[in-house]
C-alpha cells in the first residue's frame, strides 16, 4: 500500500483583534478552526471566500478589501496519512454581525494560550501571527 498524496484547497479569512484571531468550532466537532472553506466548481478565491463566510458567520465580506495574507499546508486533521490542507488566506473587512450558521455551532476569538485547540495548518497561522506580534 502506497501512503495517500492528495491536497485539499481551502480558502480562510484572517481577522484578528487584541492580540487575539476569529476562529469557529463546527458541531460535532472538538478542534476550533480558522472561518473558511473549500472553493466549489470553478469559484475564484475572492467567490470562495464571500460565499464561506457568509455562510458560517453570516456576513458580508466587502469585496474591494480583500488582501492576500499567506498560504499555509500543513497535514490535514482526521485525514489518511499524506493528505495536506493547503490554506490560502485573505484579510478583508465586513458588514454585519458575526453569528453561527450553517454547521457552525461556536464563534470565539482565541490567543495563541489556545494553539493546542486548533487544527495542525491554524497552527501554523498562530505561529505566524505571534511571530508578527499579532497574536
Amino acid at each position: 500500500m502506497g501512503v495517500t498524496t492528495a491536497l485539499i484547497d481551502k480558502i480562510a479569512l484572517i481577522e484578528t483583534k487584541d492580540r487575539s484571531i476569529l476562529s469557529t468550532r463546527s458541531k460535532g466537532k472538538e478542534k476550533y478552526y480558522i472561518p473558511g472553506g473549500k472553493r466549489e466548481g470553478q469559484e475564484t478565491d475572492t467567490e470562495t471566500l464571500i460565499r464561506e463566510i457568509k455562510e458560517e458567520l453570516s456576513v458580508s465580506i466587502d469585496p474591494v478589501s480583500i488582501s492576500y495574507f499567506g498560504t499555509f499546508t500543513a497535514p490535514s486533521d482526521g485525514a489518511p496519512q499524506g493528505v495536506q490542507v493547503q490554506m490560502t488566506c485573505y484579510t478583508a473587512t465586513y458588514t454585519g454581525t458575526l453569528t453561527a450558521n450553517s454547521e457552525i455551532e461556536e464563534i470565539v476569538w482565541l490567543t495563541y494560550q489556545d494553539i493546542k485547540k486548533v487544527s495542525a495548518v491554524d497552527k501554523l497561522i498562530f505561529n505566524f501571527l505571534k511571530d508578527r506580534g499579532e497574536l
